[in-house]
């Protein structure tokens, strides 16, 4: 499988990961603190190529996700779910530990950043379906992400990302079906 966009990653083991799985060319951010170097990079690749941003599911990847989408727009955005990207044993969190597989269906889900989105689904009506304030919110709000496959959010990110991602109201009414059956067959 050949990738035409270059991938955005946070380290070496990443690159490694990636390459097991597709034929592709990354970039290394190095971690959260990313340089104007870096960035002229990617702003370089997103003109020639396109970008696929694809950090690991936890706080310093969705970090260097925003940081990244903020100074160049309309990258496409990849997802794993924290389960996909956990280590043997139970250590570690990131790309670098998700299976082949894993990582080729998130590169075949990946999503289109809207510059100018506009608002499908409103905040409201996530504090409608539960997803803001309250027990279940947390639960319902990560196992939507997995099933429209936008990663895990908290609320506000949620709202940002359906619009960001021009979720349809049909994609998030189907999705969070799924989700309160799911509920109640636990």
């Amino acid at each position: 499988m050949k990738i035409k966009e270059i991938i955005v990653v946070e380290g070496r083991d990443d690159t490694v990961a990636i390459r097991r799985a597709v034929d592709a060319d990354t970039i290394e951010t190095n971690g959260a603190a990313i340089n104007d170097e870096t960035i002229e990079r990617i702003r370089l690749a997103q003109q020639q190529r396109g970008v696929i941003i694809f950090t690991d599911p936890d706080y310093p990847g969705e970090k260097i996700r925003k940081t990244i989408a903020e100074r160049v727009p309309g990258c496409k955005h990849a997802f794993l779910t924290r389960e996909e990207a956990r280590g043997k044993h139970g250590k570690g969190l990131g790309v670098e530990h998700a299976s082949v597989e894993a990582i080729r269906t998130a590169l075949l889900s990946v999503y289109e950043e809207m510059i100018d989105p506009k608002e499908e689904i409103s905040f409201q009506q996530l504090v409608d379906a539960g997803l803001i304030g309250g027990p279940l919110a947390r639960a319902r709000r990560e196992r939507l992400g997995q099933l429209l496959k936008i990663g895990y959010t908290n609320g506000k990110q949620l709202h940002k990302r359906l619009q960001m991602f021009q979720i349809s109201k049909e994609q998030f009414i189907e999705a969070m079906k799924h989700v309160m059956q799911e509920e109640q067959h636990v």
